[in-house]
């Protein structure tokens, strides 16, 4: 399993090795020791998400209050989309910045975004589908929404394609506003959460 450290703190791309043959393919996208190795303490599975989406589709940018946030491990078994993870964490170095990874059937990539990072992706096909494995499960009134259009963060959603939102992601609010009404995460914050979870490695 080849780990890459994304330019947005915190993410990494996991790229596991495939084993076809006449009868298929056989992958891991997840492994929990190369996980381990790579972010420091094991993903805390509370809950595995799965979605199918239509070409074209944007779904973000999402993120959780932190403490205790959502830390999500994202597979796309099926189909392919452009997924991004945005840096929302006020304070943090790399503050408002993206980065992007293509995850689709054939390369089998899985991408993880740590508590406080905002997620958001576009399906590149038709009938599109990815799982989420998320180390809490959904709280409502913890979750919240930034625009993915937002001119200002400029991500990168492909301008061939029909962009279809859910209202509530295309009326949510830019970054700035985000910032400025004190509704995102802190870096301080997130790292204190990060070493929190690794501390509970450390003492067991």
């Amino acid at each position: 399993m080849q780990v890459r450290q994304l330019a947005v703190r915190d993410c990494f791309e996991f790229n596991p090795p495939q084993f076809p043959d006449h009868r298929g393919l056989f992958t891991a996208p997840f492994q929990e020791e190369v996980f381990r190795e790579a972010v420091g303490h094991p993903l805390h599975l509370a809950q595995v998400n799965f979605s199918t989406s239509r070409r074209g589709t944007i779904r973000g940018i999402h993120f959780a209050d932190t403490p205790p946030g959502q830390a999500k491990y994202i597979h796309c078994p099926r189909g392919a989309l452009l997924d991004v993870a945005v840096d929302l964490r006020v304070g943090s170095p790399t503050f408002g910045a993206w980065d992007a990874v293509r995850l689709d059937a054939g390369n089998q990539r899985s991408i993880y975004l740590a508590e406080g990072i905002g997620h958001s992706f576009i399906a590149l096909e038709d009938d599109t589908a990815m799982t989420y494995l998320c180390s809490v499960g959904f709280n409502p009134s913890a979750e919240h929404g930034v625009n993915p259009l937002d001119p200002e963060l400029g991500l990168p959603w492909p301008t061939d394609l029909e962009h279809i939102l859910s209202e509530k992601d295309r009326n949510a609010p830019s970054l700035a506003q985000m910032a400025a009404e004190g509704r995102l995460p802190t870096y301080e914050a997130c790292v204190a959460r990060y070493e929190e979870l690794r501390g509970a490695i450390s003492s067991q």
